[in-house]
C-alpha cells in the first residue's frame, strides 16, 4: 500500500472495490473523505481538519486514562544531541537508518550534529538522571505528546510516514515488579482504548526477541487483523533495559541508604490508530467512525423545498442540534443550499458519520425527523420528543454492532495450524491470524520471511507441543501473519 500522490475521481465517483483493490479504497477514503492531504516534503502527510478532530477525540480519551494512572504531562525538546543515542548500542543500531540529522545550523556547521527525535528514551532518561535523587522521588511517570521522525522510504498515509504524532509515556521505578505492573497497566489501558472506544478487537501478548522495541528488555505489543487479512501493530508497552540508567546514570539513594539504579518503561500509541480504525470498520461506501470517537455523530441535512423558506427549515434543523447538543451529543448541520441531498448523504456516508438525521417541510409539519443507520442504512421516523432517547440508544447500537462485526470478521480469519507447510499457502494468497506453535528459535522464525510473514505476538495459550518448523518442543503459542 505504497502511498503515492494520485488525484481520484469526483466526490460522486464511486470508491475502488473494498475486496478487490483494497490498497487504492484506502487511499480514496484517506483523502476524498478529508483525513489528510499530500505534504510537500516526501514521506510526510498534512492532516485535515477532520482528521485532527478524529485524532483529539482519541487523544482526549487517551490522556485522560494516562492522567487517571498517575501520569503527568511533560515537554521535551525536537532536537537530541547525536552521542545521546550513541549511549545505548542496541537502541541506537535499531534505528540508525531511520534518523534525521541536523549538521548546520544558523549559517554554520553544528560541532555536534542533532538528530531530531525518533523516540524520546535518550533525552528523557537524561533528565530522570538530573530530577531522581532518591527513592522518594519513584515513581517518576511522565507523558509526552509530540511528533516524531523515522525516515521512511515507502509511506502509507497515517500507518507509515516519516513524520507522525504519538504519546510517549517514560517512567522510573524503584523495583522490576513495578515496572512490569506500570508495562501492563498501560497495556490494559490501550486495549480498552482499542476494543471499547475504536471498536477494534485485538490481541494481546510478547514480542519475539526480534521484533522488540530496540533497547528493551521486553515489548507488550497490541494487534488488530485489518479487513484484507494484514495485521497492524497498534501499539506497543515496553520495559527498558537497565541498560539506559547506566548508560545516563540515573541513581538514587534507596530505602537502605545505598546507590541503586531505576527500572524504566516506556509506551507509545500514534496517529496509526487512525489508519486501524479506516481499514477495520470501512465499506463500499467509505469510512466508518465509532460513535465514541466520531468527531460528528450526527450529521443534519436539511432538505431544503420550495414548499418552505430555507432560513425555517434550518431553523428547525438549528432547533433538533440544540435539542441533541443539551445530551452531549457531537452535532453538524450541512448548512449547503447548492448541493443535491444524495450528494451530500454520498459525501457524509463516505466521512464515515454513524447517524444521519433529515428534516424537511413535511417532516416540520408532522414534528418528526428520518434518521439513517450508517451501517445497515434502516431508516427510522422519531417524534422530536423522543429524539434524546433514540439517537443515545441508536448510538450505542452502532458501536456495539462495529465491534461485534470486526470480532467476526476477525473470527473467520483466525486459524489455528500445527505446521507451518499447513497454512503458508494460505498465509501468503489470503492473509489472516494464524495460532501455530514455536520453539522460540530465530532459525525457525527467519523461515517466515519467505513468506512475507512474521511472528505478531506470544500468547499465554498452549495448544500445540512442536513447533510449526522443526520438530523441537512448542514453548508457546505464537500468532503469526503478513504485517503492515
Amino acid at each position: 500500500m505504497s502511498e503515492k500522490k494520485k488525484t481520484f475521481g469526483s466526490p460522486s465517483s464511486s470508491l475502488p472495490n473494498i475486496k478487490t483493490d483494497f490498497s487504492e479504497w484506502y487511499n480514496y477514503v484517506v483523502y476524498k473523505a478529508e483525513l489528510a492531504d499530500h505534504a510537500p516534503v516526501r514521506g510526510c502527510i498534512v492532516i485535515k481538519p477532520y482528521g485532527y478532530a478524529l485524532w483529539e477525540e482519541i487523544k482526549k480519551i487517551l490522556d485522560k486514562k494516562i492522567k487517571d494512572t498517575g501520569h503527568e504531562n511533560a515537554q521535551f525538546p525536537l532536537l537530541i544531541p547525536e552521542a545521546f543515542l550513541t549511549k545505548e548500542a542496541d537502541h541506537i543500531e535499531g534505528f540508525a537508518p531511520e534518523l534525521a540529522v541536523v549538521t548546520h545550523a544558523g549559517g554554520k556547521k553544528l560541532d555536534e550534529p542533532l538528530v531530531v527525535r525518533p523516540t524520546s528514551e535518550t533525552i528523557i532518561h537524561y533528565m530522570f538522571a538530573q530530577w531522581i535523587k532518591s527513592w522518594r522521588d519513584l515513581p517518576m511517570k511522565i507523558n509526552q505528546w509530540a511528533n516524531v521522525v523515522r525516515w521512511e522510504m515507502r509511506s502509507r498515509p497515517f500507518l507509515r510516514t516519516t513524520e507522525f504524532w504519538w504519546q510517549e509515556g517514560h517512567t522510573a521505578h524503584e523495583t522490576a515488579d513495578e515496572a512490569l505492573l506500570e508495562a501492563k497497566t498501560m497495556l490494559t489501558e490501550y486495549i480498552d482504548l482499542a476494543q471499547n472506544y475504536l471498536a477494534i478487537p485485538v490481541v494481546a501478548g510478547k514480542k519475539s526477541e526480534s521484533e522488540k522495541f530496540s533497547g528493551a528488555d521486553t515489548t507488550f505489543t497490541f494487534e488488530g487483523l485489518m479487513q484484507d487479512g494484514k495485521a497492524l501493530q497498534m501499539g506497543t508497552s515496553h520495559i527498558i533495559s537497565q541498560q539506559f540508567a547506566h548508560a545516563f546514570e540515573i541513581k538514587f539513594q534507596n530505602r537502605q541508604g545505598t546507590e541503586s539504579y531505576p527500572f524504566l518503561t516506556s509506551w507509545g500509541a500514534t496517529t496509526r490508530l487512525i489508519g486501524a480504525l479506516i481499514m477495520t470498520h470501512g465499506d463500499e461506501k467509505g469510512l466508518i467512525i465509532p460513535p465514541k470517537i466520531a468527531p460528528c455523530q450526527i450529521i443534519i441535512i436539511p432538505i431544503f423545498h420550495k414548499s418552505m423558506a430555507n432560513h425555517e427549515i434550518l431553523a428547525a434543523a438549528e432547533k433538533v442540534e440544540d435539542l441533541l447538543k443539551e445530551s452531549g451529543l457531537r452535532i453538524k448541520i450541512d448548512r449547503d443550499s447548492e448541493s443535491s441531498p444524495g450528494a451530500k448523504f454520498y459525501q457524509w456516508e463516505l466521512k464515515g458519520v454513524p447517524l444521519r438525521l433529515e428534516i424537511g417541510p413535511r417532516d416540520i409539519n408532522e414534528a418528526v425527523v428520518i434518521f439513517t443507520n450508517r451501517i445497515t442504512g434502516a431508516k427510522k421516523k422519531v417524534a422530536w420528543g423522543d429524539l434524546k432517547d433514540f439517537a443515545h440508544e441508536e448510538l450505542d447500537t452502532i458501536q456495539k454492532m462495529l465491534f461485534d462485526r470486526a470480532l467476526k470478521k476477525r473470527a473467520e480469519k483466525w486459524h489455528k495450524r500445527e505446521k507451518l507447510t499447513d497454512f503458508a499457502k494460505d498465509l501468503e494468497e489470503k492473509g489472516g491470524f494464524y495460532q501455530t506453535g514455536w520453539c522460540q528459535s530465530r532459525e525457525c522464525e527467519a523461515i517466515l520471511k519467505e513468506h512475507k510473514a512474521s511472528t505478531r505476538c506470544l500468547i499465554e495459550e498452549k495448544t500445540f507441543d512442536t513447533c510449526f518448523n522443526c520438530n523441537a518442543p512448542s514453548v508457546t503459542d505464537v500468532i503469526v501473519a503478513r504485517a503492515y
